[in-house]
């Protein structure tokens, strides 16, 4: 019997058996997250539903030295909770307790399989909510995006999920528990939840987070702004942050994007508009109609047509549809598209919309644009057809090819997605040997059997064409047993 036959075995003795799943037409649900270019079927399932089934089945694993993976609802965009298929998998779906609200102290103690939105929605009676809030925020849990250190549409003013985190209780690759920070805001000693948050999953597993739940404002008003090009809107943005304003969210979509938005959910966007803009503020009534003003007039003075405000919470829903619905609106304009996400200043936006656009026309293939124009978080989508001989991996290349020029612009291979399976190639962009062995050395204080995440976000010196799971890669963005 095989180390990982041993553990599903003492899983199945301890557990009911809808807890652990070894059928392998059921063991295919798990085997990609929201990035489908990848996929591995897991050697088998945990549904856990408390910390200490987790921890109970990470203990297993540790004593004979099975690799682990832990996931959430699996909206991640970057393979980075793909199964191993020679290891099990730990679903924290069912943990979904919500243990406290403190509004004296401005936090909420969560187990991690939260689902984003169901957090807001709890503290708002309180006057409170969750300020992150990735598109996916109706399905996305809390352990997830403090893996990924998800952002949002709003982190512009309010930053990634590890602004929000002020406390972990987490169990290290060697099965340790381990209690961090808690409800205070000003942690003693080295910043470990600054190292936990992003980390991906490679450095522990979540049992309970407590994070900061923000003021409600006391005033949200939505802009919409349709442009004939992405230059007019990008100086938009470039104006209104010079000024010293700083909104909510500023998000672009270009005209690929706004036709797909608007064939999904009929959006109402500007007709014949190039790019369009939403711009959301808040904060005290008296100055958000203050920079409400300021607003438009930069909006009118880069050629802005069709400006309106939202005039009802439901206009403004309707607004933030079309943004919201964008990655998957694609699927009505192509029947397969890879997602991608990278990072450039904001002040090389245009020009590197323009390479993107040179580039695409190269390979022939279309890209649709989805971004955080305040920060320079593109979205890129590949569109291609996987029938067409070799287009998968001609749209892994060209997606290669975006991140790449992302770091020749000053800028990183993700904003939000994380590096997972699909960036790893692509970290020696932006980091050497030694600040890679540095990465590696921390991992190992973790992690020292490399049982957990294996083959995700750090590059092992080995990887020449193989990654710590066995499955063969290709070049560039890769693929790993493409369905």
């Amino acid at each position: 019997m095989s180390p990982l036959q041993s553990v599903l075995q003492r899983l199945t003795e301890s557990y009911t058996q809808s807890q652990v799943v070894t059928v392998r037409s059921s063991l295919r649900t798990y085997e990609s997250d929201g990035l489908e270019q990848y996929a591995s079927i897991p050697g088998g399932v945990f549904l856990a539903r408390s910390a200490e089934d987790v921890s109970h089945a990470i203990a297993m694993c540790v004593e004979r030295e099975v690799p682990y993976v832990i996931r959430g609802s699996g909206t991640g965009l970057s393979g980075g909770a793909l199964p191993d298929p020679d290891g099990l998998l730990i679903v924290v779906t069912q943990m979904r307790s919500i243990i406290e609200i403190d509004d004296i102290n401005r936090c909420a103690v969560v187990e991690p399989g939260v689902i984003n939105l169901q957090l807001t929605k709890r503290a708002a009676p309180h006057g409170y909510y969750f300020a992150p809030d990735p598109s996916s925020q109706t399905i996305c849990t809390i352990g997830g995006n403090i893996a990924e250190n998800s952002g949002g549409a709003h982190c512009l003013k309010y930053g990634f999920t590890t602004n929000h985190l002020t406390g972990l209780r987490f169990v290290t690759g060697q099965g340790d528990a381990v209690d961090i920070g808690g409800k205070y805001q000003e942690p003693v000693g080295y910043d470990l939840l600054g190292l936990i948050g992003g980390s991906e999953g490679t450095l522990g597993t979540i049992l309970e987070a407590t994070v900061k739940i923000t003021r409600a404002p006391q005033d949200v008003v939505t802009i919409l702004a349709g442009y004939e090009t992405i230059e007019g809107a990008a100086g938009a943005t470039s104006a209104i942050i010079s000024s010293g304003i700083v909104p909510s969210a500023i998000e672009m979509m270009d005209a690929l994007a706004i036709q797909a938005a608007e064939k999904a959910v009929a959006c109402g966007y500007p007709d014949g508009a190039g790019a369009v803009l939403i711009v959301e503020l808040d904060g005290h009534e008296s100055e958000v109609a203050e920079e409400v003003s300021q607003v438009v007039a930069h909006l009118k003075a880069n050629k802005a047509f069709g400006v309106r405000t939202a005039t009802s919470d439901t206009d403004r829903a309707n607004i933030w549809r079309g943004r919201k619905s964008a990655f998957a609106a694609v699927g009505r304009i192509s029947p397969n598209y890879l997602v991608q996400d990278g990072v450039v200043p904001r002040s090389r936006l245009v020009a590197v919309l323009s390479e993107i656009t040179r580039i695409s026309g190269e390979y022939g293939m279309r890209v649709a644009n989805v971004f955080h124009a305040g920060d320079g978080n593109l979205h890129p989508l590949v569109l291609f057809d996987a029938e067409e001989d070799g287009a998968p991996e001609r749209a892994e290349e060209l997606a290669g090819e975006i991140l790449s020029l992302c770091v020749a612009e000053g800028g990183s291979i993700t904003g939000e997605h994380g590096v997972g399976t699909d960036k790893i190639d692509y970290m020696h962009l932006m980091f050497n040997t030694d600040e890679l062995d540095v990465m590696r050395s921390v991992r190992s204080v973790f992690d020292p059997a490399n049982i957990l995440n294996r083959g995700k976000h750090i590059p092992t010196p080995t990887m020449c064409g193989e990654t710590e799971m066995g499955t063969v890669r290709a070049a560039g963005p890769g693929s790993q047993a493409k369905r």
